[in-house]
């Protein structure tokens, strides 16, 4: 019999207060077991204090961020004079052969790793944006995981697939995803063979690249169906919240996912078991 894990994860945890409601109801109404937090979130407080003790066998990565927000740092070569980060993504690649901007970057991540140390042991280390994907980058997140004792670091293959629906394909989003795919692929090949020699764990597929901003139940099931029939654990991302006016539709649709019993029945019909990278550790 295989040994098949899906993990359904919940990005941006701490974000805000939508964001945090979404954890919470995802986690005890429905099939949601993981999630990432961002130390620099608006609603961290919130997130460790009252969403935390209500859920006490969820797993939790860090959600190591240089991209959005305020620093937990003095990290000029990242942020503005007022703290917040201001590189895009290819900003971040080029800087990343800088070895102060890498010093400043390990700070920022040691910082947000220990701040969430504080309420919790994490399980796994990812990223907003995917950013610690970058190769020099991966390596800072690698060095922290192994002196931190954090036994899993999400990595982004993903196998391409599609969904049965030309809407999904027939905008502007689906292209630059497509793109995603093709980098975050590439950078992968590269960091799981510093994983494999450090013996840190790690992911072996990834949904949730391809249909960023449009992803849904059905978007979990193609690709977890198209993934081949063997030995392997597949992480989902999501970015579910509870609605407001002030949240992004799709991230609303987002939250829907961890509360679909039909969903939870697929999962399990193609010989998958839910879990998280806590479990995993054990």
């Amino acid at each position: 019999m295989k040994n098949k894990k899906f993990i359904l994860n919940a990005d941006d945890f701490g974000m805000s207060l939508e964001h945090n409601k979404a954890v919470l109801l995802g986690y005890s109404k429905g099939i949601l077991k993981s999630a990432s937090i961002c130390a620099n979130g608006n609603a961290f407080e919130n997130a460790v204090n009252e969403i935390l003790p209500e859920c006490p066998e969820l797993g939790i990565g860090v959600h190591l961020n240089i991209i959005e927000g305020k620093s937990l740092t003095r990290c000029h070569l990242i942020t503005n004079d007022r703290g917040v980060f201001n590189n895009g993504y290819l900003q971040l690649i080029f800087k990343s052969q800088n070895k102060e901007f890498r010093q400043q970057v390990e700070n920022e991540f040691r910082a947000q790793i220990e701040k969430v140390l504080k309420y919790t042991k994490p399980d796994h280390l990812d990223s907003h944006v995917h950013t610690h994907a970058i190769p020099e980058i991966f390596k800072i997140a690698l060095k922290l995981s192994k002196e931190y004792q954090i036994p899993f670091i999400r990595t982004q293959h993903e196998h391409f697939y599609t969904i049965p629906q030309l809407s999904r394909h027939t905008n502007l989003k689906y292209p630059v995803n497509i793109i995603k795919i093709i980098l975050l692929n590439y950078f992968t090949n590269q960091n799981k063979k510093l994983l494999n020699d450090n013996k840190i764990h790690t992911n072996d597929y990834i949904l949730g690249v391809g249909y960023t901003g449009m992803m849904d139940s059905s978007a979990i099931e193609y690709g977890l169906e198209a993934l081949p029939d063997e030995n392997l654990i597949a992480e989902a991302l999501i970015h579910p919240c509870k609605y407001s006016s002030n949240i992004k539709n799709n991230h609303a649709n987002e939250f829907l996912i961890t509360q679909n019993k039909e969903l939870e029945n697929k999962i399990f019909q193609l010989g998958f078991e839910i879990t998280n990278y806590r479990q995993l550790s054990r």
